[in-house]
């Protein structure tokens, strides 16, 4: 019976092979897909994304740190915070309110945390 399938699938063109070899091949392949793979992610640059959180230097000061230390400092909400860059320095504007309506600005230092 397995003979007369060999016949036809070797009349359709078909190769047909046994199933040890089938193994070992499939076994191969996937075994070259691995390394493609491992290649193409060692390759590949690191591009942070969207979700990916932009990790501050130790001595630094992120934006959430800077948003809480000025709320607390001035008992008052930060409405609108921004990034600037001057003279090499990494600074956030923080635009504040307070209960009394009163809007300031006030910038922070990223490297040191020292407010202007």
């Amino acid at each position: 019976m397995v003979r007369v399938a060999d016949q036809h699938a070797n009349a359709l063109g078909l190769c047909v092979v046994s199933s040890a070899r089938a193994t070992a091949l499939l076994l191969l392949c996937a075994a070259a897909v691995a390394t493609a793979a491992a290649l193409v992610s060692a390759a590949a640059p690191s591009v942070p994304s969207a979700a990916t959180p932009l990790v501050m230097p130790r001595s630094g000061v992120s934006m959430d740190q800077a948003v809480r230390m000025v709320e607390e400092r001035y008992h008052a909400r930060v409405v609108k915070a921004q990034t600037e860059q001057e003279e090499g320095r990494t600074r956030y504007v923080l635009r504040l309110l307070n209960d009394a309506g009163k809007v300031w600005t006030v910038r922070v230092d990223a490297a040191d945390g020292s407010v202007q």
